[in-house]
């Protein structure tokens, strides 16, 4: 079975309107960032570890990098370990986009009875589907019935009555709900006994870190153990698709105006009317994040017309100049 998000299915190439220069006066590479500007725009997928909330871990990185803002997202109950986002002062707001992001867990369950081996295989592999689920009474939600997606289930082991698996699903999917559904449908019973996060959205385990690893590289003022720990904030729109825009057009939009087709320069393919995309400077620097206006083969043809209207701005205005040319 294929273990991908939805975002990764789609196979999207880079279409250029107009190719140009950007000026290196203004903005910078965000691989580049001053260490300090990487830490003030930064996001840390922390290996979460059991027994702390997801608050204070958040907290914990909070202190060690003796900053005032931090925010996570996606909760982990305390007894669940793994991946925890953590956005950085001014990079808080930008984790709003991972809260719909896919996630992926590796859990292990416990059945309370014998069963077919074959049979429990397919009665795995049948809930890969949307399927719908009423939240556990003690859940932050309100407790009615609403539909997830269940992208992929791989069976890891199977060893008597424990079944260790891989699930990418939906976010907001409970996954002890959903042992708890497979043991329902096969007739014996089934509990959750262990759950790791081990993906959000485009953040994995390649990226992850422990509060030790960062507490001891912040401590050494180790650069270059920091740099791999820190992502920049960009990393937090990997799974979005991406609109790139002229340098003069960059100020108007950090002041809230509508991106205009004029001010583009290259874009991805396979966006659709309204969604969300993310919009970078030519330096790959996030900008904005919007609705789409149009489709991608639209804005394309189209040489008059709005392409997007800015939700949240993330770039301070003033970044990059005030251009009398108007785009």
């Amino acid at each position: 079975m294929e273990e991908k998000f939805p975002f990764e299915r789609i196979q999207r190439k880079v279409l250029v309107k107009s190719e140009v220069e950007t000026d290196k006066k203004y903005g910078c590479d965000p691989n580049k960032r001053p260490l300090n500007e990487l830490i003030t725009y930064g996001i840390v997928n922390i290996n979460k570890t059991q027994g702390p909330t997801s608050h204070q871990v958040t907290d914990y990185v909070k202190k060690i990098l003796n900053l005032k803002h931090a925010g996570h997202s996606g909760t982990l109950d305390p007894n669940v370990t793994g991946s925890l986002i953590i956005a950085l002062e001014d990079a808080t707001r930008v984790v709003q986009n991972l809260l719909k992001a896919g996630k992926e867990y590796v859990c292990l369950m416990h059945l309370h009875n014998n069963v077919d081996e074959f049979k429990l295989k397919q009665t795995i592999n049948s809930f890969v589907t949307k399927i719908d689920q009423l939240p556990p009474r003690r859940s932050a939600v309100k407790r009615q019935l609403r539909q997830r997606e269940i992208y992929y289930i791989t069976i890891l082991e199977i060893k008597e009555h424990d079944v260790l698996f891989k699930v990418g699903c939906e976010a907001g999917t409970y996954i002890r709900k959903l042992c708890y559904d497979i043991g329902e449908k096969l007739k014996i019973g089934a509990s959750m006994t262990q759950l790791i996060r081990t993906r959000v959205g485009p953040f994995d385990e390649s990226t992850m870190c422990t509060l030790y690893e960062l507490k001891d590289a912040f401590e050494a003022k180790d650069e270059k153990k920091l740099r791999k720990i820190i992502q920049p904030m960009e990393s937090a729109v990997k799974h979005l698709p991406k609109i790139w825009i002229y340098d003069e057009a960059v100020d108007s939009v950090c002041h809230g105006s509508v991106l205009a087709i004029p001010g583009i320069s290259k874009l991805e393919s396979g966006i659709k009317e309204n969604d969300l995309v993310a919009v970078l400077t030519l330096k790959n620097e996030l900008v904005c994040t919007g609705n789409s206006s149009k489709s991608s083969e639209d804005i394309m043809k189209d040489k008059k017309g709005i392409a997007l209207k800015p939700s949240k701005v993330y770039m301070n205005r003033n970044t990059y100049p005030k251009y009398k040319r108007n785009v």
